[in-house]
């Protein structure tokens, strides 16, 4: 027990002396010549299964204080953190060993652990002892030792104890474990040396694919060149249909080239992002530098086998997959275009698995494309491997107006009582207890609950201290029998882990939220910890990289996106202005409508007028957006009542993917109806369809969120926090989905269309003064006339 009081004082000692360091702390450089000795060994002394098994890990800073622990028993001329370079031929190793005492001499390499002390995989020992006689050698050459005691030191942090495995090495044999792993990599460093160099030589003669910029286009590429260049951060607005996606890879290329960064991430909210950035790669890499490009997917969309647990035993992509990955890495290695498919086809070749070699190609690729997640989330695998590997990473967030919803859903957690039942009718005895006094605090936290929906500014503590005892339990549990079949008992412990997890971190910047059932069912009760301003989660990410450019056609207020997200005060700002005329997009602001809740019942017969005498006047496609799917429904049965001959077709909740696509397929060439579709859905933003796929638009609402609890809430953090409640809570939010949703309209500069703004509110000047400059607003309608005249231009 004294041990692992000392532990935890050692857990706080380290939090207050950022000087003591993790173990391996001695990043990757990307100059292929120098590696780390943990780099190094990861990448020739890695052999058998891969093997995930559900083993609860250390946290980094428990795995800190661990070290620190051990290195602290230690006599006094033992040595703690101690640096070492060595080199073999043209390449370049270094490390920093745990521990070493001259007087033996001895060099220990430490490893914390909970659970059972044999569950540790043989393959993750290998490694471990690998790392060991690395640093044995180093150490040989650096004082001349001929002998020396090589010990891997094991501490249970559960119980402060060490298991100590020790070997005695003599010099010759060290050094040839060494060379050895020199020899394995040193063929890779020189080929990876060889392309940076062909592609430094290639970006630095890069033009732009298209010639001549489109217009605002250059704009926007000067500004991502010089962000990236100099370090800083940049929020850039720029319209549809200037190529905004080209417009940013291709200078951060040309910063590539001038050696200001390593790496290039390119994130996006949705799938169809990552299609058009891999398209742009293409045409930027095609017959001009191969650029080595990989494209990053969801574990459950690439899993070959996702009925089977991820270990040797069970999936055959898994058995051996250290084995095999060297060939399917160096083929890997020589495509240039790593997207879904290629990898698919390549890891299956080899015979391993397509997500985890597409996470080793990490390493070694030079532009990634994949999700927010990779980067923003709280245990993202590309910002932890940037931090481990210290890369020099840009960093573009594509159509970043959607990172705001995104990062709070990433910083959020929900316990379900359901699930909490669950976990307690299949847990064994040991674990069943700790449960049940969760049950029994979970009761406290709500027995005095007399709405269905409540929140509190704070996490009871006796429930926080319970719900890390059951924590415990499980961990323990699942630490001692690794090949506990997955169920309810794992679901639920991976909930209650991200839960604690963000309790640790609980201020201001989110709410615990109570709610119950209906009729206060006690069986469908929740907790949560909801995230409302994700700025202090972020802050880190944006400081981090290299560079970041936040670019999207609708980023304004930039100070709301800034303050909201946590780029730093000193970001730069740039609004690319629009390419497109007043001329080509007629915006008729209908005064005689309200979609105030209290009004939309009354509204119905106004909205149905306005889109049918607008069909009428000029057939064709039209999207028509509602505030609801209860309002899209009311509103399309009241057109159709009055116009039943015109094709119409519907947003359904929870649309499936092929029914999204034929939704899209409905808008033809030369087409004429109207697709009903709810504001800030899936058809409000991201789709494109240019010429007379789409010549109009109407919007019923201003998209402002539903006046509830949780956006009351939201609102008096973002008053007291930053000073503009409502407008960062309801009016911003709402007026970007209305902007993105026009934006369907005018896609290229040959386009003209309609938009029809369906509320009397959209005439106040602090409205208008947020809407796009460039549109020009018609109060109350235009005349016959007018619409002739536009009519015939167009």
């Amino acid at each position: 027990m004294a041990a692992v009081i000392l532990l935890f004082h050692t857990v706080r000692q380290v939090t207050a002396n950022p000087s003591i360091k993790p173990q391996n702390g001695v990043a990757d450089s990307l100059d292929a010549r120098t590696v780390s000795v943990k780099a190094l060994c990861a990448f020739g002394a890695k052999a058998g299964d891969l093997d995930l098994r559900f083993v609860p890990a250390p946290s980094a800073l428990e795995g800190m204080a661990g070290h620190a622990l051990v290195q602290g028993r230690r006599g006094d001329t033992y040595q703690s953190e101690v640096p070492l370079v060595s080199h073999w031929g043209a390449l370049k190793v270094r490390g920093r060993a745990d521990g070493h005492d001259p007087r033996e001499p001895r060099v220990e390499e430490i490893k914390t652990f909970r659970g059972d002390f044999d569950a540790i995989r043989g393959n993750h020992r290998a490694l471990h002892w690998a790392q060991a006689r690395t640093y044995a050698w180093m150490l040989c050459e650096m004082h001349g030792y001929e002998h020396i005691a090589v010990a891997l030191v094991y501490l249970d942090l559960a119980t402060g104890e060490e298991t100590v495995l020790e070997e005695r090495h003599d010099r010759a044999a060290l050094q040839a474990h060494f060379e050895l792993l020199c020899a394995r990599y040193s063929a890779w460093a020189q080929s990876e040396a060889a392309h940076r160099a062909a592609l430094e030589d290639a970006l630095g003669r890069l033009e732009f694919p298209h010639g001549a910029f489109r217009p605002g286009q250059r704009e926007l590429a000067e500004a991502v060149y010089r962000a990236g260049v100099n370090g800083r951060c940049l929020m850039a607005q720029a319209p549809t249909g200037i190529g905004k996606t080209l417009a940013t890879i291709f200078p951060l290329l040309k910063a590539r080239a001038a050696q200001k960064i390593d790496k290039i991430f390119f994130l996006t909210a949705k799938t169809s992002g990552r299609a058009v950035a891999l398209d742009a790669l293409h045409v930027l890499g095609k017959g001009r530098a191969q650029v080595r490009v990989l494209e990053l997917t969801a574990r459950e969309k690439v899993c070959e086998y996702p009925d089977r647990a991820c270990n040797g035993d069970s999936c055959p992509l898994a058995k051996g997959f250290y084995d095999r990955l060297p060939a399917a890495r160096e083929e890997a290695a020589r495509a240039a275009r790593l997207d879904r498919q290629a990898l698919r086809q390549i890891a299956l070749a080899h015979t391993v698995c397509p997500y985890f070699l597409a996470q080793e190609m990490a390493h070694w690729s030079d532009v990634i494309v994949g999700d927010y997640n990779y980067y923003f989330d709280g245990s993202a695998f590309l910002y932890a491997t940037m931090k481990d590997a210290e890369w020099g990473a840009a960093v573009l967030v594509d159509e970043a107006h959607n990172l705001l919803e995104r990062a709070r859903g990433m910083y959020t957690a929900q316990l379900d009582g359901v699930a909490l039942e669950e976990a307690h009718r299949v847990a064994p005895a040991a674990v069943r207890g700790p449960l049940g006094r969760l049950y029994r605090e979970w009761d406290t936290v709500q027995q005095s609950q007399t709405e269905p929906y409540d929140t509190a500014d704070e996490i009871p503590e006796r429930f926080a201290r319970a719900l890390q005892a059951a924590n415990m339990a499980m961990g323990e549990y699942f630490a001692a029998t690794p090949d506990a079949v997955q169920g309810p008992l794992q679901r639920f412990f991976f909930d209650a882990l991200q839960f604690a997890r963000l309790a640790e971190s609980f201020d201001d910047h989110s709410v615990f939220e109570r709610t119950l059932g209906p009729a206060h069912d006690q069986q469908q009760r929740s907790l949560a910890i909801r995230n409302l301003v994700p700025a202090p989660f972020l802050e880190a990410r944006f400081a981090d990289a290299a560079s970041v450019t936040c670019f999207s056609g609708t980023l304004s207020p930039f100070g709301f996106y800034r303050d909201a997200l946590g780029l730093p005060p000193e970001t730069v700002l740039l609004d690319v202005a629009s390419p497109f005329r007043s001329q080509q997009l007629r915006v008729e602001v209908a005064m005689n409508v309200s979609t105030r809740f209290r009004d939309r019942a009354g509204s119905l017969r106004s909205v149905a007028e306005i889109i049918g005498a607008q069909f009428e006047r000029l057939p064709g496609n039209y999207l028509a957006f509602f505030s609801s799917f209860d309002y899209l429904e009311k509103a399309c049965a009241a057109f159709l009542a009055k116009h039943p001959g015109v094709p119409v077709w519907t947003q359904t909740r929870g649309m499936a993917e092929a029914e999204r696509h034929d939704f899209l397929a409905r808008f033809e060439e030369g087409g004429r109806g109207i697709g009903f579709a709810v504001l800030g859905g899936a058809f409000g933003e991201g789709i494109d369809l240019p010429g007379s796929r789409l010549i109009g638009a109407f919007v019923a609402s201003l998209g402002l969120p539903q006046y509830n609890a949780l956006n009351e809430i939201t609102r008096e953090r973002m008053q007291a926090r930053f000073g503009k409640g409502y407008e960062y809570t309801y009016l911003y939010p709402g007026l970007q989905k209305v902007v993105q949703a026009a934006g369907r309209v005018i896609r290229t500069e040959q386009d003209r269309g309609v938009l029809h703004l369906l509320d009397d509110r959209f005439a106040r000047a602090e409205i208008r003064q947020l809407l796009p400059p460039w549109w020009e607003l018609r109060l109350g309608g235009s005349s016959a006339q007018e619409w002739e005249d536009f009519d015939a231009v167009r």
